[in-house]
């Protein structure tokens, strides 16, 4: 941290070994119950050598760069990767479903009005006509195609 470990810690230095502590016990070097006695010590420090001495069994790293993604050797196969715009059957039948639960909410309700009121305009046809246009479109022509 600093040659003299007799300088005094600010809050930075305090948040910034914390977040320290909280990738290591997310990469699993330090358990929950080691993790909350380190951060009290480390909220407890006065100096920049008793925050050292919070993290000296652990290994340094530079939180503010980001991890650099591992190479792929030639003999090894990529995983399958769908192209962005392709939907699968999963997805593309959660989104007719989100647009049935809607439509069928609009519907109610405008039913109720209806039976309650009298004749009331069907609004309920621009929420799904659209949306179901939408959807149609992108079940029949598959998506994007800028893509593949």
């Amino acid at each position: 941290m600093a040659p003299n470990p007799e300088i005094r810690a600010s809050d930075a230095d305090r948040d910034r070994v914390a977040a320290s502590l909280r990738e290591h016990c997310a990469e699993g070097r330090i358990t929950m119950d080691e993790l909350q006695e380190r951060l009290d010590a480390v909220y407890g420090a006065k100096t920049l050598g008793q925050l050292q001495e919070v993290t000296s069994d652990l290994p340094e790293e530079d939180l503010y760069q980001l991890p650099v993604p591992a190479t792929q050797s030639k003999g090894t196969a990529s995983p399958a990767r769908r192209p962005s715009g392709d939907l699968g059957p999963q997805r593309m039948a959660a989104m007719w479903g989100a647009w049935a639960t809607v439509s069928a909410i609009n519907l109610t309700v405008w039913l109720i009005i209806l039976v309650t009121s009298g004749a009331v305009y069907p609004w309920w046809i621009w929420v799904a006509a659209p949306w179901g246009a939408v959807l149609l479109m992108r079940t029949v022509f598959g998506g994007r195609q800028d893509d593949r």
